[in-house]
């Protein structure tokens, strides 16, 4: 069988590679267009998206629909997941032991996707990727290089942008708003045939 996200996300849904699989009301796979030319990638799912089984819904997800649409992206424009595919109790960071079991996964879809442009949301995820690099507040706005052509654009987390509310120059949502003008650029630039 050929494998498609479709067919990946019902691998996925089975799962049982760590303990993560015993908590977890749904998977949350991912969603977007499949050939998107940016993939955003996240932490792992919330309490909300432990509910419904679909990426970034709850209040973090509100703030990333916001980010997006600031520059006229909608979900559908874009592919949007998580490190891990199931929530970690309590909303804590995922272990290196989870991220490892997910990565296959995350590989795949990455891979059946082919973006020109991952968008890594928060810490976690930047460091997953870029093991190397110093920490998301010193390299959030580059674009990193990552397994050949593809570049790595690390954000803030739309829930650091929850928590940090203030607009002024240098604050996160006014570095969030400077991001997400560059990330259009580029997809403006690099337009899928």
């Amino acid at each position: 069988m050929t494998l498609t996200l479709d067919t990946l996300r019902e691998r996925v849904g089975d799962c049982t590679r760590c303990p993560l699989a015993e908590t977890r009301t749904h998977v949350v796979f991912g969603e977007g267009s499949p050939t998107a030319s940016v993939v955003f990638i996240g932490e792992g799912p919330g309490e909300v998206e432990d509910e419904t089984g679909r990426p970034f819904v709850g209040p973090a997800g509100q703030k990333l629909d916001e980010v997006l649409g600031a520059v006229q992206l909608t979900r559908d424009m874009v592919y949007i997941t998580n490190v891990v595919k199931c929530r970690p109790p309590g909303n804590r960071v995922p272990s290196k032991d989870e991220m490892s079991a997910c990565f296959p996964y995350l590989e795949a879809q990455i891979a059946l996707i082919n973006p020109g442009l991952i968008v890594s949301l928060g810490n976690t995820p930047t460091q997953w990727l870029l093991p190397d690099v110093d920490g998301i507040t010193k390299i959030r706005g580059s674009f990193l290089p990552w397994r050949g052509s593809m570049r790595v654009f690390p954000m803030f987390h739309p829930s650091y942008l929850l928590r940090n509310p203030q607009r002024t120059k240098g604050s996160p949502k006014y570095l969030a708003w400077q991001d997400i003008q560059r990330v259009r650029e580029w997809i403006d630039a690099n337009p899928r045939a």
